[in-house]
């Protein structure tokens, strides 16, 4: 049986919260185009992120540990691939919109540089003087310009809706009519919550597996210490590495079942009813219990300490760093060099910029081997 984008839209309006986004009335995209005859605006944003350049490129750039030290470690790509599992649950759970929360999740790290965190600071460091760099306003850069997939306009031109929901550190958001607005769609502040859920359980997963991390160090944290103890009674049988997985697996579920229930109760209390209304708030709806936060707080900060700044991991990652640092160097020095497509920009968006869009867009392995060749003679 056919089913058309019409009846789709119709079940949405059946099944969503009235405070959802709903695709039949999206504020739509910078360039008007037609509706889709059987997909809904939503569905066409998360397969236009899916078959973008960027996104392909994550699969090559570091999330903890330099992309290639390790078959099991995650990389950019699959950490936005669990991070888009965790927002569709807890959307489907709010009776908010699967498409959009999922569109929003699987672009959230198309800004990403090569080399991690690490990689961000120092091209950060390299723009002070130019505007800076920051993963998040990147992505938009991605898919509002710096995709080229369509003769009419730059970028992917996304619903107005998966754009709100990228801007997850803004506190001011300016509608197509005008309007300002104090707060993201929830399905833009559900996918930032998942990548926190996502990225401190998976970290603590390739830490474990690194062995630079063990679950003895671990106990001292609330969090996998609970879990631990809940866990317990159904995996004595179970090898270390189980156990592991199990662990960390109750620490997921624990998180997304605090962060429902809580922002469940949030919406309830507001008293809103429409997306609208969630737009005006003041503060998100979407958080966790106050014992949650502190406990994901007491988890970054030992992540850092023992993982993150670990030497086994920073030093990997600087040496990509002082590669990224003298590639930008050489750039600024020798902008012939830059790729076609780049070098058009240079009178728009500035030199500086130009760069940091062309080096940010790379894979660690692509930008250890361009950098080698450039500057091999």
């Amino acid at each position: 049986m056919f089913k058309g984008r019409t009846q789709i839209e119709s079940e949405e309006t059946a099944n969503l919260a009235p405070y959802a986004a709903h695709s039949a009335t999206s504020l739509g995209r910078t360039h008007p185009e037609s509706a889709h005859p059987y997909r809904t605006a939503f569905q066409r944003d998360r397969a236009r992120i899916i078959h973008s350049a960027a996104f392909r490129r994550l699969d090559g750039k570091t999330q903890v540990f330099l992309n290639g030290t390790g078959d099991h470690y995650r990389t950019r790509l699959t950490h936005t691939i669990e991070v888009s599992s965790i927002t569709r649950t807890i959307a489907r759970a709010l009776s908010l919109n699967e498409d959009l929360a999922e569109a929003i999740a699987l672009a959230h790290d198309l800004g990403h540089s090569p080399f991690g965190h690490s990689g961000e600071e120092t091209l950060d460091c390299l723009m002070q003087d130019h505007g800076g760099f920051d993963h998040n306003l990147q992505s938009l850069r991605i898919v509002e310009m710096l995709e080229e997939k369509y003769p009419r306009f730059s970028g992917l031109n996304l619903s107005f809706e998966v754009i709100e929901g990228l801007q997850k550190h803004n506190t001011s958001f300016t509608l197509p009519d005008g309007t300002q607005t104090h707060s993201a769609c929830l399905e833009g502040q559900v996918a930032d919550f998942a990548d926190e859920i996502t990225y401190y359980s998976h970290d603590l997963d390739d830490g474990l597996e690194s062995g630079l991390l063990s679950p003895e160090t671990l106990e001292e944290l609330p969090i996998w210490r609970d879990a631990r103890i809940l866990a317990e009674p159904e995996f004595r049988h179970f090898d270390p590495q189980e156990r592991r997985g199990f662990i960390i697996r109750c620490i997921v579920n624990h998180q997304v079942e605090d962060l429902v229930l809580n922002s469940a109760r949030a919406i309830e209390k507001s008293g809103i009813t429409s997306l609208h209304e969630i737009r005006m708030s003041p503060q998100r709806l979407i958080r966790f219990s106050p014992e949650a936060r502190r406990n994901n707080a007491a988890l970054r900060k030992f992540l850092y300490k023992n993982l993150y700044y670990n030497p086994v991991v920073a030093e990997a990652n600087q040496r990509g760093c002082r590669l990224l640092e003298d590639f930008f160097l050489h750039l600024i020095e020798h902008p012939r060099l830059l790729g076609r497509k780049a070098a058009r920009r240079i009178k728009k968006e500035g030199l500086h910029r130009t760069v940091a869009d062309y080096l940010s867009g790379m894979t660690d392995r692509y930008c250890i081997e361009e950098y080698t060749r450039i500057t091999a003679g």
